[in-house]
């Protein structure tokens, strides 16, 4: 076992030979979206994702569903299916069937099998003081989630969410491995259900060092500063983030409540965070671009106690 529960990371990493080893990964969550084919694209990029933090290749997939039959018709879980594995299938891996149990509430998900060097992967604890932070998503897909569900999300903002949370991180981790793994690359997690702030920290600890964040350099999803300035759409799982977060984050100057919620607001299929040597990262943005990936430097590393510092 190369990489375990210890540190908190994205997927466990298994060792076979000394060119390969195993990347595994389940993720299963309800539905943040109305469409069933856009919650299979968004469910299988989700829990692809985690492969790609570890800088990994996906190989095969397994659907897990569950499904209240009496309630639903089982077209809308064929139309969920259906969903995943266009994902599956761009990501370049194989569906491989899956499991399906009755339940009083409709859950999808999926368990991916990836590939990786064992010398290549990028964990949460490689980041060194003196590296950039990078992130390649803008936040607020919890927010814009939590408002499409009130029916109160306008058509273009909950389209602009769904296409970021449908869209692939295969493309992150390949710039990220062309770039050094670990020569420049030195650290890598992605941001999901603790937000920007929760998955920080856990890169923070597990590094030993401190991420000081910009919080002005962050970006966000169209419409989401509008729907958290409302304060109906902040999710209950954001306070829970900001309460894990908590001891070990501190704010210097002001940060305005819109910032703070969605900086803890829980991601699905959100982007990559790395940490970059600085002599590299402006090449790395610059490429990430050249692929349509909105990379985006949001800070540094530290030397210093474990934490976050958050810039207002």
């Amino acid at each position: 076992m190369l990489v375990g529960f210890d540190l908190s990371d994205d997927a466990g990493v298994y060792k076979l030979s000394s060119e390969i080893a195993l990347v595994q990964t389940v993720d299963i969550f309800t539905p943040v979206v109305d469409d069933a084919f856009d919650f299979g694209q968004i469910a299988a990029a989700n829990a692809l994702s985690d492969v790609y933090a570890m800088g990994g290749r996906p190989l095969t997939a397994l659907n897990i569903a569950a499904f209240p039959r009496t309630v639903l018709p089982f077209e809308i879980l064929g139309e969920i299916l259906r969903g995943a594995l266009s994902k599956v299938i761009e990501a370049g891996a194989t569906g491989v069937g899956g499991h399906t149990v009755e339940s009083a509430e409709l859950l999808f998900g999926l368990s991916i099998t990836g590939l990786v060097h064992p010398r290549r992967i990028t964990t949460n604890a490689g980041a060194r003081p003196g590296d950039v932070l990078v992130v390649t998503k803008p936040l607020g897909t919890g927010i814009v989630s939590t408002a499409i569900k009130f029916e109160a999300c306008p058509d273009e903002i909950a389209r602009a969410a769904i296409e970021s949370m449908a869209q692939l991180n295969q493309s992150a981790c390949e710039t990220m491995i062309e770039f050094g793994v670990p020569d420049h690359i030195h650290a890598c997690t992605d941001i999901t259900g603790f937000g920007l702030l929760g998955h920080a920290r856990e890169m923070a600890l597990a590094s030993r060092v401190s991420l000081e964040i910009e919080a002005s350099a962050v970006p966000l999803l169209p419409g989401v500063e509008e729907l958290a300035r409302d304060g109906k759409y902040v999710t209950g799982g954001g306070g829970r983030n900001a309460q894990h977060v908590a001891g070990a984050t501190e704010y210097r100057g002001e940060l305005p409540d819109f910032r703070r919620h969605a900086f803890v607001d829980p991601q699905t299929s959100g982007g990559l965070l790395m940490a970059i040597s600085p002599e590299r990262v402006k090449d790395l943005v610059r490429a990430l671009k050249l692929r349509r990936v909105p990379g985006a430097i949001i800070g540094q590393v530290r030397a210093g106690p474990p934490g976050l510092i958050v810039r207002g």
